[in-house]
């Protein structure tokens, strides 16, 4: 019987972080629900697995509450839990940026359709399309055509914008990542300094996979997954690449001896 895999994120106003994770821990523990959650101030991340019922009564549990009206899941399968366990925890950030003043809550920017998105690819569309996960994730696969900005953490983002801001300042700039998060964050801080033609892929690579059936028509490679599963193709299922035992890094094939600290 394989198991779902439930995705989930919401930027909303959180006055109680400390009582969200125990809520939140007891909901999943009273579902025999696997998986890592991050509880902020500004919001819930997260990803559980379990039996399909489990996570369908989990997800109308969480939309129930007033402040997460609207939130989107992300559903998957797999063969086994991809978590060992379930963490719940209370971070200052539900991802980290480290910069002041962004307020995803408020501001984001427009959001692409999947089958949009897929469009404007093909259909060559006068955008930057820029990659906005890490350089270890995009080296597993990316969007043919996108801008990898080589940053080693989502923190070092606003850097590399500021870097190129004449560039950017007067193109269309379309951004994606793993589930649209970190989207969320890097849009909201482009819109607070100056960009204003901004756009972002609706619910990220894992939304425009399960939309897009010849998603492997614009993706080179893989997609990375905060899992056990490690990544996954454009039918969302796991392949058989893991995380090298000396470095850590994603050893796409599963042979470390194709990794980069084994030369």
């Amino acid at each position: 019987m394989s198991v779902t895999n439930l995705a989930f994120y919401k930027f909303a106003l959180v006055d109680d972080p400390d009582d969200l994770v125990i809520e939140v821990e007891e909901s999943c523990r009273e579902r025999d629900l696997l998986g890592k959650i991050v509880v902020a101030h500004e919001g819930i991340n997260g990803m559980v697995a379990g039996s399909d019922r489990s996570c369908e009564g989990f997800a109308t549990w969480l939309a129930a509450m007033p402040r997460f009206t609207g939130i989107d899941f992300k559903r998957s399968t797999s063969a086994d839990a991809p978590f060992a366990k379930l963490v719940v925890r209370h971070k200052p950030e539900i991802v980290t940026m480290r910069v002041d003043g962004v307020d995803a809550v408020s501001s984001t920017a427009r959001h692409v359709p999947p089958e949009v998105f897929r469009d404007w690819l093909r259909g060559g569309e006068a955008m930057t399309l820029i990659d906005v996960r890490n350089d270890y994730e995009v080296g597993v696969g990316t969007f043919r055509g996108a801008i990898d900005p080589q940053t080693a953490y989502f923190n070092e983002f606003p850097a590399w914008v500021e870097a190129r801001r004449e560039e950017l300042a007067g193109a269309k700039v379309v951004m994606f990542c793993t589930g649209g998060v970190r989207c969320e964050k890097a849009t909201s801080w482009m819109l607070a300094h100056g960009f204003d033609d901004v756009w972002q892929l609706d619910g990220g690579v894992l939304n425009y996979f399960d939309r897009v059936p010849d998603a492997q028509q614009d993706w080179s490679g893989e997609l990375f997954v905060f899992d056990e599963r490690v990544a996954v193709d454009t039918s969302l299922k796991e392949t058989d690449t893991e995380l090298c035992s000396r470095c850590g890094d994603p050893v796409v094939g599963g042979d470390e001896a194709l990794c980069g600290c084994g030369r």
